[in-house]
């Protein structure tokens, strides 16, 4: 097994503070008559949030295709926050979907950049 870089694990770092607040969106159902994901999304976010965060765990110890488990669960998690952008919610809505594309984003890019390594420079 090869071991995570310090990118990596800040990549991973995101992934689970991620998953973890997904897991608890299932026992806060959206009121009737306000706007919000429907309660299947909302149980799709914790089943989803359980299987990153042990993605997580296991990605962390060096497991490479829990590392690609852990990203597709945030990516899906993510697709399914995108419809905030395109229905009448408050803006602070729209604000955190927003900050949560971008935290997604990162964390992906992250878990997937490899050590740095030395390149030789030929003259």
């Amino acid at each position: 097994m090869e071991s995570t870089s310090s990118r990596q694990r800040a990549g991973l770092v995101l992934a689970g503070l991620l998953s973890a607040t997904s897991i608890p969106s299932m026992l806060t159902p959206t009121p009737d008559g306000e706007a919000g994901p429907p309660y299947g999304v909302l149980v799709l976010g914790t089943v989803l949030g359980v299987i990153g965060l042990v993605a997580v765990v296991l990605a962390w110890r060096g497991n490479r295709g829990a590392l690609r488990v852990a990203a597709g669960t945030l990516i899906i998690n993510l697709l399914t926050a995108l419809p905030a952008f395109f229905v009448d919610v408050p803006v602070w809505i729209k604000l955190a979907v927003g900050l949560s594309v971008l935290v997604t984003v990162t964390a992906v890019v992250l878990m997937f950049s490899g050590a740095r390594r030395p390149v030789a420079v030929l003259d």
